[in-house]
């Protein structure tokens, strides 16, 4: 290889560094940031020979194709779609869906309120528990999605404040998620990069014995030491006005004969109103109503429980002819009166949601879903006025209110997690065992080498449908096409990577430490320089970056290269130091109440222990 940087090197180095930047900033998704790699890596070849032929450059810049083997930078460019690793990442969301309607999970996470009860050492164990087992076999950020609303229940239930349990569900999915190859997409990744690059992928339970000595060392910390480091945000409270500091924004007033609003409806006199003020709930005689209150006549007499703060009931009141009911405290059950079932819930923006980069205003949020946004909590920061504008992200979680059959359509709906246990009469519990057959048997065919992974997985999808476990309108909800598309995009990255040799020159720079270094530390080093990344930028990303540099640096040195393979696999797929390294921690980031630093405090630790112990278990299995 030349000593100097060629000029395709340098285009593709750029391009990573802009898709960094953008990945770690977020100011469009990820997966939009992806495409637009793999858009830049098709059009530099065609609009750099049309620079040539006009004297504009020296020579085209050769960055996807490969005139040796005869392959075009199209068929590189878009070999990311028709890749095995995205189809079967794109299987395993549907198998994952298709368990998850059978409502064993819950069924599973209801059984540890019996025998955790108030004990934080029982819930925490109950938790990591279930938890790591299933990551191991459904996607580990399904697992998470799922057992949010248990967790969070399981904490008001034994008065445990919701942050002592969040974070280590998160830590808990993703070492659980490195117990099988299906565990999470950056394995399938990381085994299809293997197999193109060195020729052997990863079998079923390839690595397996690394991932329970793993996930018994990281249970262990998260029971021990990390239970120390991580904080209590949020108070123990059952109340979540309470929980959500609401005393100040929440009040009632009730409408005199003279207001102006006697006679409209509520939609108008809110339409019409540059007040920030929501009105919740209307007591009318000795009936309370909630949402739809839109098309509710207001009458003289009429009490509402109004969200506002008290600048603006100052001003309201004297505009619109509203007097405040004094020494009024709403609380959560009065909010719930109306109603026997619970109507004042904590929803989190999912991934995937459709409510990502919007506000509140633009979604029409109250008209669209009939009910009414409280408060926005974002990691510790609480929005309790003027949140109409905020923009939504991963992670936020709404305190919301309205009429149950609301709150049951929030609790089918994609873009968010209710995060509480609601019974969903839709679960399709006799297909129980069908589903975990399919799972098991998609399993069992792949590790005995029956058949590819790929294959395997997708027949299951089918089967998921064809027994009713999922319905056909079903299937393409389950995918989380954002995850799809950011693999399609960022594989051809990697690709150009080993094309222009960028991957060797980042190896060469790694190799340099082995003068001062044995292997066993180089291993170590690749580990961590996998984990800082993953840290900032996609998993997935970080995986198709670093592989081929392991697999260069191993060449150079002259050791095993799977183990190298093994330690980038093990350290993308283990984020713990940023809210933004991995989907499960932006899961809990918002229903916990959590700041940035609270992942660097309880994740850093961990993150070195996973160095140590990867490092030497890689060893200690593999060897060099």
């Amino acid at each position: 290889m030349p000593f100097g940087i060629t000029a395709g090197a340098t285009f593709v180095f750029l391009v990573i560094l802009a898709a960094l930047i953008l990945f770690a900033t977020e100011p469009v998704p990820v997966d939009i940031t992806a495409i637009g790699v793999l858009v830049a890596l098709l059009l530099v070849e065609p609009l750099s020979a049309t620079a040539a032929d006009w004297g504009l450059l020296a020579e085209p810049l050769v960055v996807l194709s490969d005139p040796a083997e005869g392959v075009s930078a199209t068929e590189n460019g878009l070999s990311g779609f028709a890749s095995s690793a995205t189809l079967t990442v794109l299987a395993m969301f549907v198998l994952s869906e298709g368990v998850q309607r059978t409502g064993v999970v819950q069924i599973l996470g209801s059984k540890i309120a019996a025998v955790t009860r108030d004990s934080e050492s029982r819930q925490l164990g109950a938790i990591i528990g279930v938890v790591s087992p299933i990551s191991g076999f459904i996607n580990n950020t399904a697992a998470v999605a799922i057992l949010l609303p248990m967790v969070t229940d399981l904490a008001h239930e034994g008065k445990t404040s919701p942050s002592k349990l969040l974070i280590p569900l998160s830590y808990a999915s993703m070492f659980g998620g490195m117990l099988t190859l299906i565990g999470t997409s950056t394995n399938i990744l990381a085994s299809e990069l293997s197999g193109r690059l060195i020729g052997r992928t990863f079998t079923m339970f390839e690595f397996t014995q690394l991932g329970v000595v793993v996930s018994i060392v990281g249970a262990a910390y998260l029971l021990t030491v990390g239970r120390w480091l991580t904080p209590e945000r949020i108070p123990v409270a059952r109340d979540l006005t309470a929980e959500f500091e609401m005393g100040e924004y929440l009040t009632e007033v009730v409408v005199r004969d003279d207001s102006p609003l006697v006679g409209r409806t509520v939609r108008d006199a809110l339409r019409e109103t540059d007040f920030d003020i929501d009105l919740v709930q209307l007591i009318r005689g000795d009936r309370a109503f909630t949402e739809p209150l839109d098309p509710k006549t207001i009458q003289a007499g009429d009490v509402f429980a109004v969200r506002t703060d008290r600048d603006t009931l100052v001003e309201i009141s004297d505009a619109e002819g509203l007097d405040l009911l004094p020494e009024v405290e709403v609380t959560e059950a009065e909010l719930e009166e109306p109603n026997e079932r619970d109507n004042l819930v904590e929803v989190v923006i999912a991934p995937g949601s459709n409510l990502v980069g919007e506000t509140l205003r633009t979604t029409n949020f109250r008209q669209r879903y009939d009910a009414t946004v409280l408060a926005l909590r974002r990691g510790q920061e609480l929005f309790r006025q003027r949140m109409d504008d905020v923009r939504l992200r991963v992670g936020d979680t709404l305190l919301i209110q309205g009429p149950p059959d609301s709150i049951e359509r929030l609790n089918v709906n994609r873009d968010f997690i209710v995060a509480q246990e609601i019974d969903r009469p839709d679960y399709r519990r006799s297909k129980i065992p069908v589903a975990i057959g399919i799972v098991g048997a998609v399993v069992g065919v792949a590790a005995i080498g029956v058949l590819p992974i790929v294959v395997a997985a997708l027949t299951g999808a089918l089967l998921m449908v064809l027994t009713g476990c999922l319905k056909s309108t079903e299937v393409y909800d389950a995918v989380q096409w954002d995850v799809i598309f950011l693999l399609a995009g960022v594989i051809p990255l990697g690709i150009a990577l080993e094309n222009t040799g960028g991957a060797d020159l980042i190896a060469d720079l790694v190799v340099q430490s082995a003068t001062f270094l044995p292997p066993l530390g180089v291993l170590a080093l690749m580990y961590l320089v996998t984990a800082l990344l993953t840290n900032i930028i996609s998993n997935n990303a970080s995986v198709v970056l670093m592989i081929p540099v392991a697999v260069e640096a191993a060449r150079q040195l002259r050791v095993e290269t799977f183990s190298f393979i093994l330690a980038v696999t093990f350290a993308a797929s283990t984020a713990f130091m940023t809210p933004i390294g991995y989907q499960t921690n932006l899961f809990v980031y918002g229903p916990g109440g959590y700041r940035f630093s609270d992942y660097l405090k309880v994740g850093t630790p961990l993150q070195l222990i996973f160095a140590a112990v990867t490092t030497l278990g890689i060893y200690a299995f593999w060897g060099l």
